[in-house]
């Protein structure tokens, strides 16, 4: 099969090549899955699961991508939930090879049933993006109607998902970003928006549950806004602002097949809206995950036309 490749961690995504590689086989309880469309996230080429296992030995070449939407094709031993010739999409494992391929096999459970009318494309732009917000917002953020949140990068592939998916909570959400972001945050939802290089962002009031996805400056700055009792929630690693009387929680975000159904059901009935940024072919790949401009919202790779 094709798929991109990584094999040199200092090159970055400049080492993303296409190559063959063998088709996978399904092991217990996993499906083999016909890839077609994958979205990906920059950042992963970072992640020390695209380079090591869980025991920290090299496995290279590996396979990036994480997101993926396409059809079942065979079962594992074992494997109950789904069937041959359905119809899926979900978040592979961190340490198995990815979704940048023609095939995966992958944990059935981590696989949810995508709608007949919901195209492949953006079904692979939903995954990381839209459980990040919703386990962050609900599980981890414990969001009530009435609360109020400062929603970061609010334009960007987890910003509006974490805009639409609050504000359909009954909050209300001040969006985050750059100057050339304030409309797209405003028309994902967003109640207010500030612009981080050039408003104040301690003019904000308190609110009750800051979600971040920037980390660094801006999450300290951030925390000194909740309201006693609120929480911040860190989707990029460890919260480095800590306050006793606020709650600070960073999590990575899981697989979750109930999640992933509830998500897909509020794009079928236009609850909300995908934000797909760029969309290239695996053979038109390179270029499209090494943009030479900044782009918001998801990149998304049509593995199959």
């Amino acid at each position: 099969m094709k798929a991109i490749v990584v094999t040199d961690q200092a090159a970055g995504r400049a080492g993303l090549k296409l190559a063959e590689r063998p088709e996978p086989q399904a092991a217990i309880n996993d499906v083999v899955v016909q890839v077609h469309a994958s979205g990906f996230v920059p950042t992963e080429l970072a992640w020390p699961s695209t380079w090591t296992d869980r025991r920290d030995r090299d496995r290279t070449p590996s396979i990036p991508g994480h997101e993926l939407a396409g059809i079942v094709i065979a079962l594992g031993y074992g494997t109950t939930g789904l069937s041959p010739g359905q119809r899926v999409f979900g978040l592979a494992d961190w340490y198995r090879d990815g979704t940048l391929a023609e095939y995966i096999a992958i944990e059935a459970r981590n696989l949810a049933p995508l709608p007949g009318d919901i195209d492949f494309t953006v079904g692979a732009s939903l995954p990381i993006s839209g459980l990040t917000a919703w386990q962050g917002l609900f599980q981890h953020g414990r969001l009530r109607a009435g609360q109020s949140v400062l929603a970061h990068g609010a334009a960007g592939a987890v910003g509006s998902m974490v805009t639409q998916l609050a504000r359909e909570a009954g909050a209300y959400v001040i969006g985050t970003g750059r100057a050339a972001d304030r409309q797209k945050a405003l028309d994902f939802g967003a109640n207010e928006f500030v612009d981080l290089d050039n408003d104040a962002l301690g003019d904000v009031g308190g609110v009750d549950l800051v979600f971040d996805v920037i980390g660094g400056d801006i999450q300290k700055r951030s925390a000194a806004l909740i309201r006693a009792g609120g929480t911040l929630v860190s989707a990029v690693g460890p919260a480095e602002a800590r306050r006793v009387d606020v709650l600070a929680v960073d999590f990575v975000v899981e697989s979750d097949r109930a999640q992933l159904s509830e998500i897909v059901q509020r794009v079928r009935d236009g609850r909300l809206r995908t934000n797909i940024g760029n969309i290239a072919t695996l053979d038109d790949a390179f270029a499209a995950l090494n943009p030479t401009e900044r782009r918001n919202g998801k990149t998304v790779i049509r593995v199959r036309p």
